[in-house]
C-alpha cells in the first residue's frame, strides 16, 4: 500500500520548523549516530547525510548499531534474524532510492517500540516512488519499491505544504 498524507498514521505530525536533524534529546546529528532518547517506550535515532559519500553502506551500519542497541540483534531465531535482515534491505532500498531518483538523501530516522520499526529517508526529490507495475521479477532494476511493499506492514509518502521535497516512510514488524 502507498499512500500520500500530510501526516502518516501514528506520526506525530509536521515537525516545527528548525526541528530537522535534532535529536530529542536536543543533540545534533550529522553522520554521527546519535543515542535515543525513550520516550513512553519509542526509541528514535537520526543520521543526517550532508556531504557523506557511501550514503548506502553509512545508512545499514548506522542501521545495524541501532538494532544491536534495540535488542533486535544478534538474533536469538531464524524469524527474529529474517526481521533484521527485511528492516536492513528497506534502509537500503529507501536511501538508494533517494540517490538514484531525489539528489541524494537528507536524512534517515528510525523508531523503534515494541510492536514496529519507522524507517523514515527524507529528500528533495519531487517524484512519487511507486512499485513497478507490472513488476516483472525478470527485468533488471526498479524493484526497490516493490520489495518494500512486500516487506513492510505499510509504507507511504509524507509531503509539508509549502517545502521542496518528501520523506518516504516505511513500517515494519518486531520480531516475534
Amino acid at each position: 500500500m502507498s499512500t500520500t498524507r500530510p501526516c502518516s498514521p501514528g506520526d506525530r505530525g509536521p515537525e516545527p520548523s528548525g526541528a530537522s536533524g535534532v535529536s530529542e534529546g536536543g543533540a545534533s546529528a550529522s553522520a554521527a549516530a546519535v543515542p535515543a532518547v525513550p520516550s513512553g517506550g519509542r526509541q528514535v535515532r537520526r543520521l543526517g547525510f550532508d556531504g557523506e559519500s557511501g550514503v548506502v553502506p553509512l545508512a545499514r551500519d548506522f542501521t545495524r548499531q541501532a538494532l544491536y542497541a534495540w535488542g533486535w540483534l544478534p538474533a536469538g531465531s531464524a524469524d527474529q534474524r529474517a526481521a533484521a535482515e527485511d528492516v536492513l534491505l528497506v534502509v537500503s532500498e529507501l536511501v538508494t532510492n533517494a540517490c538514484l531518483h531525489a539528489e541524494g538523501p537528507e536524512q534517515m530516522e528510525l523508531t523503534c517500540d515494541n510492536k514496529v520499526i519507522r524507517i523514515e529517508v527524507s529528500d528533495r526529490g519531487t517524484g512519487q516512488p511507486a512499485p513497478r507495475t507490472p513488476h516483472r521479477a525478470g527485468r533488471p532494476g526498479g524493484h526497490g519499491m516493490f520489495i518494500v511493499q512486500r516487506l513492510c506492514l505499510d509504507w507511504g509518502v509524507v509531503r509539508a505544504p509549502g517545502i521542496a521535497g518528501k520523506k518516504v516512510w516505511a513500517e515494519l514488524g518486531a520480531p516475534a
